[in-house]
């Protein structure tokens, strides 16, 4: 064995050795716990709006000027900029040291890895600069930079069928209460079963539709060549007020993702990290 091939096993035994430490395993819990804080901030600005009394936006950058204004707000927002690191760091060791084939569950763990990088960004740009963007306005500029690609109409199309595909990913893991793979049940009373499934299959079902529909009006970007179509969770989420059904079902959605806020943080107790 040469000297750089020894080298590098042993820097991969000592990121494997960082990546099964018990802090980065707290941290992580941390982070599934700050996840929900921001689920549970999505669906209660989403629910003013559909009640006519909404004045921010239903995203991650309402929910984050939201803590930002509370009393000590800048502390909870340090806390959840350590809990979405640690959360980004442990899904990048599960995507790194998932074995050598290539599975569903390493693509899962990388795409969720630089979901939560951006998460930490998007916190530190907030507490640093005291501005947080507009999640809508970020996905119409990214999607109109991809449009002005060769190609750039398809490549928009198929993000946003992986968007749809990714939302029934979802509907189905809460219809068929996958999610119950990624929890210790064991350490879980018969009771906290039952309340996990059904906020879990409440919660998944929820982010599913949003995610659909968020997918198609990405789709409807590319098809028309009009960045302005595509949109965040916030424009996706005043959509459904929008619909025949009217503001109650924006009203179900929202009810759907304060539950999946619950979830989180019940899988920052029972999850198996």
């Amino acid at each position: 064995m040469t000297t750089v091939e020894n080298a590098g096993r042993q820097a991969r035994a000592m990121a494997r050795r960082a990546a099964d430490h018990p802090m980065l395993d707290r941290l992580a819990r941390v982070g599934l716990a700050c996840r929900g804080v921001l689920y549970a901030l999505i669906g209660v600005l989403a629910v003013q709006i559909a009640l006519g009394s909404g004045g921010k936006q239903a995203d991650k950058g309402g929910a984050m000027t939201t803590i930002a204004s509370l009393p000590f707000g800048s502390v909870l927002l340090w806390i959840m900029v350590v809990g979405f690191a640690g959360l980004a760091l442990w899904q990048a060791s599960e995507a790194l040291f998932g074995g050598l084939r290539i599975t569903k569950d390493r693509v899962e763990a990388a795409f969720r890895a630089v979901v939560y990088a951006l998460i930490v960004g998007s916190l530190l740009t907030l507490l640093l600069s005291g501005k947080s963007g507009s999640d809508d306005k970020k996905s119409q500029d990214v999607t109109g930079k991809l449009l002005d690609l060769p190609g750039g109409q398809f490549i928009v199309g198929l993000i946003g069928l992986g968007i749809i595909g990714l939302g029934v990913y979802w509907i189905y893991q809460g219809w068929k209460k996958k999610f119950r793979e990624e929890l210790d049940q064991g350490r879980m009373s018969s009771g906290a079963r039952k309340l996990m499934d059904r906020l879990g299959t409440a919660g998944y079902l929820a982010r599913g539709a949003v995610a659909v529909l968020a997918g198609v009006f990405v789709v409807q970007a590319a098809i028309t060549y009009d960045p302005d179509k595509a949109g965040g969770i916030d424009a996706t989420l005043r959509a459904f007020a929008d619909t025949p059904v009217g503001p109650w079902l924006l009203v179900v959605v929202a009810l759907g993702l304060v539950l999946f806020a619950g979830y989180c943080f019940g899988e920052s107790r029972w999850r198996r990290t």
